[in-house]
């Protein structure tokens, strides 16, 4: 390619999911040349419907929460199997510790990515679609060249001062790196569908996320606009290996495995018989950037996605991600202690979430769950950690970390079923799994 054929920009931004557009809308805001590149066309398909309180603040600073109000399901809570009357314990985030806000929403995510894709352009961004990158080549830290292809056929090339990785679970960077690795201590594989005419909770909690447990697992429940229940199960790959035959069966088979769970979807219609299969949840990257590039989101790391964690850290670590580039363009020293802080802080955060998801189907945290006692108001603390309130409050930090001692306390009173559940957890983290890190299979 000729020189003339290099278009120039400030950052590249690598993928159009909340975490790139939260970075290009707000890069484009500091006043830099953005040029953002989705290998897809919105709207396009994408599970985690479920989105968490901290979110709403960020989406107040982008500018989007009336937008994200009209396309969303009012969500109270989060409710957990118990051994009660009504069968579950809710967890309203009403009573969380601290200054997350008291809901949430569940969004169909092709709606809600291209509206943030669509804002992300509104402010400012150069954010095209249908547009992959094959290649990255690096000149210096201020120099990045990247190679694209658009679903036309046209190759083009761009130069950046800056790359922003945020490609999802394609890993791109992290990929080309040799960055990404496999989590040892965590997998897990999902199987899927939308389900319409599925029984809700009563009242304000209509809207609330169900969580389900099962030998092999866990399962949700996720509301919908127009009706539609979003229903999967997050399995244990040993167990979704054993699927033959048709898809379709293995859902429904695999939802029959929780009576509570399938006496409100019995009578539903599964939506056009569309059931999709994904794997090997868990992974991270050895780094989160270096100079001249950052990963936002699924692009350094994903975790189950039992607490719908995934948008929330996407989100809000794009916005810090932006603090870093803008500043790191701007003060070119400063950049490998901003990037170490940045990655100190994600990784923090992450490791409050994995301590609750790792252990989540073993029965000391299954009992905790089914009956919560508030003493050191710790079932309050928790609630905020489901709102995704684990970065910045002391009062729910400090809580989170007793919560620990009580867990310990409990296991070693159960160690037995402890000591089984976790060789189990391990075992199933080091087997291998075909699902990979493929895009969705659809049945």
């Amino acid at each position: 390619m000729t020189e003339q054929s290099v278009e120039q920009c400030d950052v590249v931004v690598i993928g159009g999911g909340p975490g790139g557009s939260t970075a290009a809308t707000l890069l484009a805001r500091r006043g830099h040349k953005v040029i953002a590149l989705e290998k897809a066309r919105h709207p396009r398909f994408h599970i985690g419907e479920s989105l968490l309180p901290m979110n709403l603040p960020i989406f107040e600073r982008l500018g989007v929460l009336d937008k994200v109000r009209a396309l969303g399901v009012f969500k109270a809570g989060a409710d957990f199997e118990a051994n009660n009357e009504r069968g579950y314990n809710t967890y309203a985030f009403a009573r969380a510790i601290g200054n997350s806000p008291p809901h949430a929403y569940q969004v169909w995510r092709q709606d809600f990515d291209k509206m943030l894709y669509d804002h992300a352009r509104d402010s400012g961004a150069d954010a095209r679609e249908g547009q992959e990158v094959l290649r990255v080549e690096q000149i210096n830290s201020r120099e990045t060249l990247l190679d694209v292809r658009s679903d036309d056929g046209r190759e083009y090339r761009v130069q950046a001062r800056y790359v922003v990785d945020a490609s999802g679970r394609d890993a791109f960077l992290s990929g080309k790196l040799k960055l990404r690795r496999k989590n040892d201590q965590h997998q897990s594989a999902a199987i899927f569908g939308h389900f319409r005419g599925a029984e809700t909770r009563a009242g304000e909690d209509a809207g609330n996320i169900s969580i389900y447990s099962f030998a092999h697992g866990w399962m949700w429940m996720i509301p919908l606009p127009d009706g539609v229940m979003s229903v999967g199960a997050v399995c244990r790959p040993e167990y979704l290996k054993q699927r033959k035959g048709r898809t379709v069966e293995f859902l429904l088979d695999t939802l029959k495995a929780s009576p509570a769970l399938w006496k409100r979807i019995e009578h539903a219609e599964l939506i056009d018989n569309d059931v999709r299969v994904t794997g090997n949840y868990s992974y991270d990257s050895t780094t989160m950037g270096g100079p001249g590039w950052v990963l936002v989101g699924d692009a350094f790391a994903f975790l189950d996605p039992v607490f719908s964690s995934g948008v929330y850290l996407a989100m809000s670590g794009a916005e810090q991600a932006v603090d870093v580039v803008d500043r790191a363009l701007r003060e070119p020293a400063r950049e490998a202690a901003l990037l170490r802080k940045l990655e100190k802080r994600q990784r923090a955060g992450m490791a409050r979430f994995s301590f609750f998801i790792y252990r989540f189907n073993g029965p000391v945290m299954q009992q905790m769950f089914r009956e919560p006692r508030n003493a050191f108001r710790l079932e309050e603390g928790v609630i905020s950690m489901l709102a995704g309130d684990l970065f910045d409050t002391p009062q729910v930090l400090w809580r989170l970390q007793m919560f620990k001692l009580v867990y310990a306390f409990c296991g070693l009173l159960d160690w037995r079923r402890w000591r089984a559940e976790r060789r189990y957890r391990l075992e199933q983290a080091r087997l291998q799994f075909s699902g990979g890190t493929t895009p969705l299979d659809k049945a």
